[in-house]
């Protein structure tokens, strides 16, 4: 049930030297200073300045597992927590946002291949915590800087869908020298399927013949990454 009525009440709370105390912490503190549930707190109370939003910032650790996963989870699943709104839902999703296009900003600003940490950084905060699959292309040029990061397709919880020609031809349009394939396996282990280990070859080889190299396939995972070009899989 979505819970608007909590966002919107007008009542007053008793917490108000409570979220000082947390602003204080965060101000004059490191990036360390607020448990991730305070953080939580904090962002709810800026949009539910007259609630206290400690317990609201509690259930939504205890629905999503860590505050990544509440940050990642998507819009309609936080407005069916009660206690949220569309306003809340909204500074928690700006919050992630922000962080990604922080995130993103060395991604774009160096040649791929030598800012690897960074990308996996990218990868992992955007996509390790999704429930369902999804499959992005990143499109590079000759000096291996980024063309594109595109959004390819969503599947199933066990299946994202691939299609070697939409990936080729998206490729020619964009005139990218390589591409860099990447999904999420939701079930959080990021080890390859028989299914992806053949797609990638069969993109890899669709790509050779028309001078477009796949670098890697990255699968992301909440217990970590998988490369297959490390595994020797390409």
């Amino acid at each position: 049930m979505s819970g608007a009525p909590y966002e919107n009440s007008s009542k007053a709370h008793d917490g108000a030297g409570h979220r000082a105390r947390l602003r204080e912490r965060l101000l004059r503190g490191s990036n360390e200073a607020l448990l991730d549930h305070e953080l939580i707190e904090y962002l709810l109370a800026l949009a539910i300045p007259r609630r206290d939003t400690k317990a609201l910032a509690k259930l939504l650790i205890a629905e999503f597992g860590s505050l990544a996963g509440v940050l990642s989870a998507p819009s309609d699943s936080l407005l069916a927590v009660k206690g949220m709104g569309e306003t809340s839902t909204a500074a928690l999703k700006i919050a992630q946002v922000s962080a990604l296009r922080l995130l993103h900003e060395p991604v774009k600003e160096q040649p791929i291949l030598s800012g690897w940490a960074a990308l996996l950084d990218y990868l992992r905060a955007d996509m390790a915590h999704l429930t369902i699959e999804r499959v992005r292309v990143l499109f590079l040029n000759s000096k291996n800087m980024l063309i594109r990061d595109e959004h390819m397709g969503d599947g199933s919880v066990d299946q994202a869908a691939i299609y070697t020609r939409q990936v080729i031809k998206r490729a020619l349009e964009l005139s990218a020298a390589s591409i860099i394939l990447v999904h999420n396996h939701p079930s959080g282990n990021p080890s390859p399927s028989k299914q992806d280990i053949a797609i990638t070859r069969e993109i890899a080889e669709a790509g050779r013949r028309l001078g477009i190299s796949v670098h890697d396939h990255v699968i992301i995972g909440k217990e970590g990454h998988v490369s297959l070009r490390a595994k020797g899989l390409i």
